[in-house]
């Protein structure tokens, strides 16, 4: 299977630019002008902000050539590199075409690209790679799942070519078209050679070996199976028929098997992606199976697993190299493909969910865990006020949005988003876990057994500073003792029971902190707390209330519990009541608010007297 070159878009700034952009369209089909709105009058398509929409071309795998400076391009696309290995070709070239400037993508097109824009446009081709200066290869950086043998002798063979030295190549397995269409001339003759192969060899000064990713290793075990075991198996199974690790392009099994840790463990010690497939999809190859198995058929619905997901995701015109091999409690199969895979294309990766909390509001108090998890998401759920506060790093990506009252609509989506293989970030504010979606997304796998596709997918939940903590920060440190939070919605908890945890955090003397204090149409409840707290604490007692915590209009003030009442708060506050002997006190001009937790008795200079 091979990889299919993605579409192009030439960005226009301004309409000097548009007679190159044309030139450009004319030379490679299927390509569009993309012109600046304001600007730019005859293109394909329009954009008004140019960061967003080149971060949008570069996500979704566009090729991009920017008829523009290369800094608008660096700029716009820096916060999404991160995998050189699946980055699209993307080019700067001069308004008056005198030179093209590949970027991104090097060894993916780019190269190739700009000599090819260089003679439409009668300009310069700014290729800086050693080797790709005249051959666009780079034999120590080969194109995605290729691996060197021995890559220590790849200095050695670019040296020959760019010396006008001979060198020879052989191709043995799949196809090798970077390698011999790059421009440099071959001679099978030549005392140095590049061999292509899916067999396990070392190679030498001589001999650089280069895997191609054409080989498919199909995996099926019992439940609960050993990493080790299955690791073993699929290491005695290349082994035993002379083939390299290097040449495995990916580990493929049913979806059935998709939670299996074994291999997770397995696909990261060999280095490659997990496919999965359906037991229909491995049904399709069922008449090439070298046996059919009952078991396998009444277990998982399919003939076969090893077998047919080798052949599934080595595509057509695949061979098996390897049939069934055994152990314990695993079998593996290889087939070869004709041409390179790309796992991208076939079968499903196992989708993840992440539930990321991302503070009150402002990026400051957003972890960099949380950061990382929504830019990596190729979808994104939650409610609209939430996803404004990480607009910056979900740009291009596809947003599913439901209203405040719709949190089951929103975990039903990423699950099901997941559970189609995709990577998505389900975003909450403040905290997850604390009054945010986290409860319900493992509410509803724990009750989800009619749903085995959400049961598979990779779950995980990254933390925020909650309202409380960030609340309690601009005060001072009011809940530096024993405390609760304690929601004053009625909508999904009884208010007999809201008032029964009152009653015990005024026994207790614990410091409160209320989320969801008033709403329009909830007034009295923060009366009613404010009545039994008071049952055990003094009315002097300090209360903080935080507005908007973390964002620009924040607001903090501090009253007395006695002065309490629903014109202070709103669904946007944040109330946190001390203990008994929480204090209030006044330095540089305003009031900071803590409680106490006894360092007093170990410390002298606070000791009266």
């Amino acid at each position: 299977m091979t990889q299919t070159c993605p579409p192009t878009a030439i960005v226009v700034f301004s309409e000097s630019g548009l007679a190159v952009a044309q030139k450009i369209r004319a030379a490679l089909p299927g390509a569009t002008i993309h012109g600046f709105e304001a600007r730019v009058s005859a293109c394909d398509e329009t954009f008004t902000d140019a960061a967003a929409h080149l971060r949008r071309l570069f996500r979704g795998g566009s090729g991009i050539i920017g008829v523009c400076a290369a800094g608008i391009l660096v700029r716009a696309l820096a916060p999404c590199l991160a995998d050189k290995w699946s980055e699209p070709p993307v080019l700067a070239v001069a308004q008056d075409g005198s030179v093209a400037v590949p970027l991104l993508g090097g060894h993916h097109g780019a190269n190739r690209l700009a000599r090819k824009l260089s003679t439409v446009l009668n300009g310069a081709a700014g290729v800086t790679t050693a080797g790709d200066v005249r051959f666009d290869i780079a034999l120590d950086e080969p194109p995605a799942g290729w691996r060197a043998a021995n890559p220590q002798t790849a200095k050695e063979v670019v040296g020959r070519l760019l010396s006008g030295l001979p060198v020879a190549l052989s191709v043995e397995a799949g196809t090798a078209a970077w390698l011999s269409e790059c421009g440099a001339v071959f001679d099978a003759a030549a005392p140095v050679r590049i061999r292509v192969t899916d067999a396990a060899l070392p190679g030498d000064a001589a001999t650089l070996v280069m895997h191609p990713p054409v080989l498919a290793v199909g995996i099926g075990c019992n439940r609960g199976a050993a990493a080790d075991e299955v690791i073993a198996l699929i290491d005695r199974t290349l082994a035993g028929a002379g083939l390299a690790a290097g040449a495995v392009a990916c580990l493929a099994s049913i979806d059935a098997k998709m939670d299996e840790p074994a291999f997770e463990a397995a696909a990261a010690h060999f280095g490659v992606p997990l496919r999965f497939f359906s037991a229909e999809a491995l049904n399709a190859h069922a008449e090439r199976l070298t046996e059919k198995s009952e078991h396998a058929f009444a277990a998982v619905g399919c003939w076969g697993v090893a077998e047919g997901a080798a052949f599934a995701a080595a595509g057509t015109g695949a061979a098996l190299a390897v049939a069934k091999t055994k152990s314990e409690n695993a079998t593996c199969a290889v087939a070869r493909a004709p041409e390179p895979i790309d796992p991208r294309g076939v079968g499903q990766a196992r989708g993840s969910l992440t539930v990321v909390g991302v503070g009150p509001g402002s990026a400051a108090w957003r972890s960099p865990d949380a950061t990382a998890a929504i830019a990596r998401a190729d979808a994104v759920v939650g409610y609209k006020r939430y996803l404004n506060l990480v607009s910056d790093l979900i740009e291009g990506k596809p947003q599913h949005v439901s209203g405040m009252t719709r949190e089951e609509v929103r975990v039903t989506k990423a699950l099901d988003l997941a559970a189609e293989g995709h990577d998505v970030a389900l975003v909450c504010s403040g905290d997850p876990g604390i009054y945010a979606l986290a409860s319900l997304v493992m509410e509803m796998l724990d009750k989800g057994e009619h749903r085995p596709d959400w049961r598979r997918i990779r779950v995980r939940v990254v933390p925020g500073i909650t309202a409380a903590q960030g609340a309690a920060s601009l005060a001072g440190a009011p809940m530096g003792h024993d405390f609760c939070l304690i929601s004053l919605s009625d909508l999904l908890t009884e208010w007999e029971t809201i008032e029964t945890r009152l009653k015990a955090a005024a026994l207790g003397d614990f410091i409160v902190a209320l989320y969801n204090p008033v709403s329009r149409r909830r007034r009295s409840q923060i009366e009613r707390a404010r009545d039994i707290l008071l049952t055990g604490r003094p009315g002097t007692t300090p209360v903080v209330i935080a507005r908007n915590v973390g964002r620009d209009d924040q607001s903090v003030q501090t009253i007395t519990l006695a002065e309490l009442t629903p014109e202070h708060a709103d669904m946007l506050s944040m109330v946190i009541i001390g203990n008994s002997a929480t204090r209030a006190f006044d330095l540089a001009g305003r009031t900071w608010v803590y409680s106490p937790r006894g360092y007093a008795k170990k410390l002298s200079f606070l000791q009266p007297g």
